[in-house]
């Protein structure tokens, strides 16, 4: 079986977290905040929090960015339910935006037409949150002058993304967005097994996620309520947070990891680039990748060009599941699931969305994929579509 992503742990990978284990400290120790560190300063960022997932970063994200009940989110339907769920989870309404034709990120035309349409009837959005689909960043310096115009806040939704560029400055700069978030999830570019984190430039932002991360608790003396003198106080709530917190045993994986960050993405390339060459003469469209763009690479999605080729979606993808290559489907318009179809969503309501769902298909890309293992995905996909 070969799936369409997997982990590359090494020895020294293992090391560091039986370093961990072997330590004082199996959560809240140091090696979250030399992640953190180490993920802030790769990224030209000034602050980074470390949290459970890439779903809970989005959370205290919005949260943070004062997200809540009567608020609009905009975001892409092409992504992981979570990219909307978590201005649902801050009371607001979610909205969504149609992709681009030839990156699939979010269409900066559609975005603008939006926008004027929506400040005629005072539905302007507070947040956007632009994913960048497969590694590849959306648009960004075009969104944010769009942001700049309409007054509404970014989160980058990267968690695809790390290790990509964007006009060749690092991927969770924040210099177009008041957030970026990424996810350390195993099949993602980096791993901690589960994991993210939100970096950002402002200090207050940061400063508010890392309460919102732990309960809502601090034990800064400078930040707690007055008590008396006679009663014992380590500790007060002062918000209502949530138990977001990463161990210091992903953590340690994580700075482990980071370390190959860059061999990691520029293998990534080089098995596209294969990709590319291999699949050239079979029916299907290869990933685009835009001028102004380095990808991480997550994802390598083909499109089959249903015109040519003699067998619809479906029957491709279970077919390559026969043969072993475990493809996948990134992703199911969001507005199409069951939960956002009783909000009054429908089939149709973004046309490039629904037409990139009928032909997508999530190819193997990892690491570790070998050029035997990636010629086997190719001879399967050829025996498949019958070229």
């Amino acid at each position: 079986m070969i799936s369409y992503g997997r982990q590359d742990i090494n020895q020294v990978d293992i090391d560091m977290v039986v370093g961990v284990l072997r330590s004082d400290f199996l959560t809240q120790g140091p090696a979250v905040p030399a992640f953190e560190d180490a993920v802030a300063s790769y990224c030209g960022a000034r602050h980074a929090v470390a949290v459970n997932s890439a779903t809970s970063a989005l959370h205290i994200a919005c949260l943070a960015l004062g997200v809540g009940k009567g608020d609009i989110v905009w975001t892409t339907p092409i992504t992981f339910v979570a990219s909307a769920n978590c201005a649902l989870y801050c009371g607001a309404t979610v909205d969504f935006v149609d992709i681009d034709p030839g990156t699939y990120n979010m269409s900066l035309e559609r975005l603008a037409e939006k926008l004027a349409i929506a400040e005629t009837v005072g539905t302007l959005p507070k947040l956007v949150i632009p994913v960048h689909l497969c590694g590849q960043p959306c648009d960004m310096a075009g969104i944010y002058a769009l942001s700049q115009q309409y007054g509404f806040k970014i989160i980058e939704d990267a968690s695809h993304a790390i290790g990509g560029r964007y006009k060749d400055e690092p991927i969770g700069n924040c210099r177009y967005s008041a957030i970026t978030v990424f996810s350390f999830h195993p099949v993602k570019i980096i791993t901690t097994g589960e994991g993210g984190m939100a970096v950002t430039n402002d200090g207050s932002i940061a400063k508010h996620m890392r309460l919102l991360r732990s309960h809502g608790i601090t034990s800064n003396a400078a930040e707690m309520n007055c008590r008396p003198p006679d009663e014992i106080w380590n500790y007060q709530q002062i918000d209502l947070g949530f138990n977001y917190r990463m161990t210091d045993i992903q953590a340690a994986l994580g700075l482990s990891q980071m370390q190959r960050l860059d061999e990691f993405v520029t293998r990534r390339h080089a098995i596209a680039k294969r990709y590319d060459q291999m699949l050239s003469s079979l029916p299907v469209l290869t990933p685009f990748q835009h001028t102004d763009s380095y990808s991480g690479y997550h994802l390598y999605v083909i499109r089959l060009k249903l015109g040519q080729a003699k067998k619809m979606q479906r029957p491709v993808y279970d077919g390559l599941h026969a043969a072993g290559i475990l493809v996948n489907l990134h992703y199911i318009p969001v507005y199409r699931q069951p939960y956002y179809e009783r909000m009054g969503f429908r089939v149709g309501y973004c046309a490039q969305a629904e037409q990139y769902y009928s032909e997508a298909i999530s190819m193997p890309i990892y690491p570790g994929l070998t050029e035997a293992q990636q010629g086997q995905v190719v001879f399967a996909l050829r025996e498949v579509l019958g070229s």
